[in-house]
């Protein structure tokens, strides 16, 4: 105890009073690692499971979660920011570099071609993926924001005009507003905003009465990074469609966690990345219908997007070459193109069940801890929660937890706004903290986690 009492004098009581809603910030910065390491607290022992878990059968893929730091075994709960990535995903990125790396549409050597076979084998995954009628309905792009700004610019420019009105909610993260604020400013449109319930949830009342026949694009996300919780995206889409409003999903959070048919949704546009379901960074795509998608400008000019290049004009190549200007990341594509093999595999329907129920025992275990206040919905048998829980712990700054979890338990966490500012102010905070699993995370991480919390909070909290 006179250790962990020491080691208190790195946190003056001003910032470990500080609270979420509190902007004066900063980090708390520790010399290192090792001058915390007498203050961890073993976690409690646990039986073994009979039945080996989800969790437990495909970490062994993952290398990177089969580290320690300081002795603590590495919990990795921030997958909501970028996930981690399986042998398979780095073997196929090594072995196209090594193997056949070379430029795609391009030439007709033998490595040019097994490369182009290569990279729109991938295109033919990722459709398949998500069961778009058409693979030319998948354009790759750079991740999921620049998928968003192709959709602004090129049919929002194009289609916006004064008195237009875009209707988002303010759970939207920040590559969902900005570039659509950008278009608000330039065309003369009006950005409508849908709040939130009393359960921490967009309001869908709310939301059909915004709609109108002024309203001309409809963005939304599936699941939010923040509250967990998911939109109903088929009743959204037809609602929208009545008054010939087009609709752009955010599915950033979804692809990676559970089937997603975008046939079904019925959207025009939805985007994801790849860095979020195991693949590459770098690399995103944007699933639009073929035809509107042939009625949309070119987003970017150069390379593959043309078809005819004149003096004083250029006419463009067909969906999706048109909105590929340039050199593709060609390997990262190949390499989501493994992610999703791999996903296909084990089965999303699978890897959504384990989900859903590490994410009630997630979201159980952490409101088991006093203090604490969980954002958005509680988990039940009819509304699906995401495997995240953003939360906050009174009187403690949510930086600061995420650092002792860190330096003090190997425990990675996610502090901040997430990029969500607009949702943090409409909950009447700052900031927060979040955790967020995916399929190789198993109930046992999420002991270690909430144990770890307890110790973090005690540490940051207790007397001189």
């Amino acid at each position: 105890m006179a250790t962990a009492a020491a080691s208190l004098r790195y946190f003056p009581s001003s910032l470990r009073k500080r609270s979420p809603g509190d902007a004066s910030g900063g980090l708390v910065k520790l010399s290192h690692r090792r001058a915390l390491s007498a203050a961890r607290v073993a976690a409690p022992s646990r039986e073994a499971e009979p039945v080996a878990s989800l969790g437990d059968l495909t970490r062994v893929e993952f290398p990177i979660l089969h580290q320690e730091f300081d002795g603590a075994k590495l919990v990795y709960f921030d997958n909501g920011a970028t996930s981690q990535k399986p042998n398979i995903v780095m073997k196929t990125l090594d072995e196209y570099y090594r193997s056949y790396n070379s430029n795609v549409h391009r030439g007709i050597h033998v490595l040019s071609a097994k490369a182009t076979e290569a990279y729109e084998g991938a295109r033919t995954k990722v459709a398949n993926f998500v069961n778009a009628a058409d693979s030319r309905e998948i354009v790759f792009t750079r991740n999921a924001t620049e998928a968003i700004n192709l959709v602004a610019y090129s049919w929002g420019l194009s289609n916006l005009k004064q008195g237009d009105e875009i209707v988002l909610t303010v759970a939207e993260h920040h590559s969902a507003i900005v570039p659509w604020q950008f278009v608000s400013q330039k065309t003369g449109a009006t950005l409508k905003y849908v709040g939130l319930t009393k359960e921490e949830v967009p309001d869908i009342e709310q939301f059909k009465g915004l709609l109108s026949n002024k309203t001309k694009i409809v963005v939304v996300h599936h699941v939010s990074n923040v509250l967990g919780s998911m939109l109903p995206i088929e009743d959204i889409v037809t609602w929208s469609n009545r008054v010939g409003a087009k609709v752009l999903v955010d599915a950033c959070q979804s692809v990676p966690h559970m089937p997603v048919d975008v046939q079904k949704l019925g959207a025009d546009f939805l985007v994801a990345s790849s860095h979020k379901m195991c693949g590459p960074t770098g690399v995103g795509f944007l699933h639009g219908k073929l035809d509107i998608l042939s009625s949309m400008e070119p987003f970017l000019g150069g390379g593959e997007m043309i078809a005819d290049v004149f003096q004083d004009k250029s006419t463009y190549a067909e969906p999706p070459s048109r909105f590929e200007a340039g050199t593709p990341a060609i390997g990262e594509a190949i390499g989501l193109g493994a992610a999703i093999d791999y996903l296909s595999q084990i089965g999303m329907q699978k890897i959504h069940e384990y989900e859903k129920e590490l994410a009630t025992y997630l979201y159980e275990s952490l409101i088991s801890v006093p203090n604490v206040r969980i954002y958005g919905p509680a988990p039940c048998k009819t509304d699906h929660r995401a495997p995240l829980c953003s939360f906050n712990v009174e009187n403690v700054h949510p930086t600061d937890i995420a650092e002792i979890l860190d330096l003090q338990h190997g425990v990675a966490i996610r502090s901040g706004h997430h990029c969500a500012q607009i949702l943090h102010r409409t909950l009447g905070i700052n900031a927060s903290a979040r955790a967020s699993l995916h399929f190789y995370n198993t109930k046992e991480e999420v002991d270690v986690f909430v144990h770890a919390l307890k110790s973090s909070i005690d540490f940051l909290t207790s007397e001189l």
